[in-house]
């Protein structure tokens, strides 16, 4: 008896008598999956490719590009649309990307502290209205920006002709109205993080003495780093990116943005060069990439760090 079992212990132990129907399965689940992945990565990766492919086609026409630029005969030429994009007098686009930046960062700085300060305010004082508040914010960012886009146009006029640098064809005005739009998510977003750190630290810094100013900026502020690069990077990204309100906002062509100015270049009719075009999109994507890789390290605490209260 007792020599049949240890006789049945060591088949299984060397697999015999194991039905191999799993094992095939887990194969083809595993085989799905990486299938599943590989049709994403070229569904995603796909147009990237075919827009850095146009930027380095000599030719510039969309019909006869391949997605291996083909009659190159020497590397000068892979960069004819690079050195076309820098030198064309009608195209300023060092200026449109200089614009981009200082737009993009000075709306940036600004909404990083007026959210801090909204979000602190919120989740460490009590004071009447508080709930109220918080559901106006949130219930502001439900309606599409565009339905203000009339309403916003008439108050920049209204208000250029008191205070002429907020008013239309400004930055002034373009980076008043982008920090009103950044209240409500980041807000609550940021709000979320500050309930995550114990209220202890306050009520210990508050008994030595502290001020809230005291605490909040020694204490409280080094351990939201991760939510700051949140909020730093979904801040320069949309206002980079952001294309109506600047082309409704900016008329010079000397204040135009980056998005601004490559849409009225690409939409020319004398203009349609499409390996330009692609060549200025791959240097406008640089800017983000590089604000990514920066931040990187913080964009996941961030956001998970936030999402649950302890």
């Amino acid at each position: 008896m007792s020599s049949a079992v240890n006789t049945s212990v060591a088949r299984q132990q060397v697999g015999y008598g194991q039905p191999s129907g799993p094992n095939y399965t887990t194969a083809l689940g595993l085989a799905a999956r990486g299938l599943l992945i590989l049709v994403a990565l070229v569904f995603t990766l796909f147009p990237v490719i075919w827009i850095i492919s146009a930027a380095f086609n000599p030719s510039g026409s969309m019909i006869s590009q391949t997605l291996i630029p083909s009659n190159v005969k020497s590397v000068d030429e892979l960069f004819v649309n690079f050195q076309r994009l820098l030198n064309d007098p009608q195209v300023p686009f060092g200026r449109w990307i200089v614009n981009s930046l200082f737009v993009s960062i000075t709306s940036t700085i600004l909404s990083l502290m007026i959210t801090v300060l909204a979000a602190y305010s919120f989740s460490r004082f009590r004071f009447r209205g508080r709930r109220n508040l918080m559901t106006m914010i949130l219930l502001v960012q439900v309606f599409p920006n565009l339905l203000a886009m009339v309403a916003v146009y008439l108050m920049l006029i209204q208000i250029g002709r008191h205070v002429p640098i907020l008013g239309l064809n400004q930055y002034g005005g373009l980076i008043m109205v982008y920090l009103g739009g950044a209240m409500g998510v980041n807000t609550l977003l940021v709000k979320g993080f500050f309930d995550t750190i114990p209220k202890d630290i306050d009520e210990s810094a508050l008994v030595d003495g502290a001020t809230h100013w005291q605490t909040f900026w020694y204490l409280v502020f080094p351990l939201i780093r991760p939510i700051l690069a949140v909020v730093a990077l979904l801040a320069f990204v949309g206002t980079f990116n952001e294309f109506i309100l600047a082309r409704i906002i900016l008329t010079d062509r000397n204040n135009w943005t980056l998005m601004v100015g490559l849409f009225n270049f690409v939409s020319a009719a004398f203009t349609d060069d499409w390996g330009v075009f692609a060549a200025g999109s791959l240097l406008a994507a640089t800017p983000v990439v590089i604000v990514y890789i920066a931040l990187q390290k913080y964009i996941v605490g961030g956001l998970t760090q936030g999402a649950v209260k302890e």
